[in-house]
């Protein structure tokens, strides 16, 4: 069973962002795997290391998107982004300096971060867009 599936409540009704967010919810579903099925210290360095490099690419390309469209929300997004990004690259400091563990705890957080980021936050440009920008 998947940590976190996708369903249209996690839809912002912009494709190419639904379209990230599905990858980036994989991602945080493959690193929740790879702990519950303890994997190596290898493999779960690559996976982590995929879902931090991808989540960085994510947020920028949200960025880019809500610099596009004018979203007068965008300051907020990017220092709810900054935050998560400041606390997953202390937690992978952590990690690789054999500190801390991958542990239900952490996936628990980013679950819930991420669903809530989506349901609340990324929401809102997503019904901005569709009042203010025109196709």
């Amino acid at each position: 069973m998947a940590l976190l599936d996708w369903n249209s409540s996690l839809s912002v009704d912009v494709s190419g962002m639904d379209e990230e967010h599905k990858k980036l919810i994989n991602l945080v579903n493959n690193l929740n795997e790879a702990m519950k099925q303890g994997k190596t210290k290898d493999e779960m360095d690559r996976v982590f290391g995929e879902l931090a490099r991808y989540t960085q690419s994510h947020f920028a390309s949200e960025e880019r998107y809500m610099e596009k469209i004018g979203y007068p929300g965008l300051a907020q997004q990017k220092k709810e982004h900054a935050e998560l990004m400041k606390q997953v690259s202390a937690f992978k400091a952590e990690y690789d300096a054999g500190k801390a563990m991958i542990s239900v705890k952490l996936m628990g957080f980013l679950r819930d971060w991420v669903r809530n980021h989506i349901q609340k936050s990324d929401k809102q440009y997503g019904v901005w867009a569709k009042q203010n920008v025109k196709a």
